[in-house]
């Protein structure tokens, strides 16, 4: 792709984004590549950063195994967070801030320390993990009928939307990160359900391998930063004027409505 046509895709997303109006799949006018995908992602993110928006963290999507066969990859990808994309705990969310919703449960680390220096180990990711609570991810697509490519992700941001976060920290030695549970009930039904291991084998194994792209690209984690590491089960689709709570082992509780 040319730079003309990146930053005409990059347009054409931000644009949804501002209207609503769903577009069809990039793949269907371009050749996307995994680079030129994140450059496109990146002319989005400098808009908005000049725009004034203030990054408050990044997520990791296609974490599972299964999800990463399906779409004919073998590693993650990466999208910013914003802070005006977070909501607290038990807050109600007008639909129309999003265009397709979908709920993932997921663990959100937040970092105390720097992670910018080449060659991060697991060492140091868990050193600078200051706490972590239980989020709920609510993921969104400005590709008509969520019809998406892991390309066409990429370029959206990876597919973020919103996310609300759990109000009780808890520090990394008190929960067992790796075999904790998950699961989301809707309408005392359990809709989502599974466990820390379905996240890249252990969540923070996610972080470490977030940590590390981020150096590469230069856009390093730094103290202060949230990473929402990725789904620990199935996505669920969103209903309007409906109550979603997400409970993980060891982390507690979050709920949502969608008014």
């Amino acid at each position: 792709m040319t730079k003309d046509e990146i930053d005409k895709a990059a347009m054409a997303l931000r644009q949804a984004h501002e209207t609503n109006l769903a577009i069809s799949p990039l793949r269907d006018d371009y050749t996307l590549t995994m680079d030129n995908a994140y450059a496109i992602q990146d002319v989005n993110t400098q808009k908005w950063l000049n725009d004034g928006r203030i990054l408050s963290g990044r997520k990791i999507g296609v974490t599972s195994k299964a999800v990463q066969e399906m779409l004919g990859v073998d590693q993650p990808d990466y999208g910013m967070l914003f802070s005006d994309m977070a909501y607290a705990d038990g807050e109600t969310i007008s639909l129309s801030r999003t265009m397709q919703p979908r709920l993932e449960g997921e663990i959100a680390f937040f970092l105390g320390k720097d992670l910018d220096q080449p060659g991060i180990t697991m060492a140091e990711v868990i050193s600078a993990v200051e706490y972590a609570v239980a989020a709920i991810e609510i993921i969104d697509s400005r590709i008509a009928d969520w019809n998406i490519g892991i390309m066409d992700s990429i370029a959206d941001n990876a597919s973020s939307g919103l996310y609300v976060l759990g109000s009780r920290p808890v520090k990394l030695d008190a929960f067992d990160h790796h075999n904790c549970e998950m699961s989301i009930e809707h309408n005392g039904q359990i809709v989502s359900s599974g466990i820390g291991a379905a996240c890249l084998g252990n969540p923070l194994s996610a972080c470490l391998w977030l940590a590390k792209k981020m150096a590469e690209v230069g856009r390093p984690l730094k103290a202060g930063d949230l990473v929402l590491s990725g789904a620990l089960g199935p996505i669920v689709p969103v209903e309007a004027n409906q109550t979603y709570t997400l409970q993980i082992e060891g982390l507690g509780r979050v709920q949502v409505s969608f008014a």
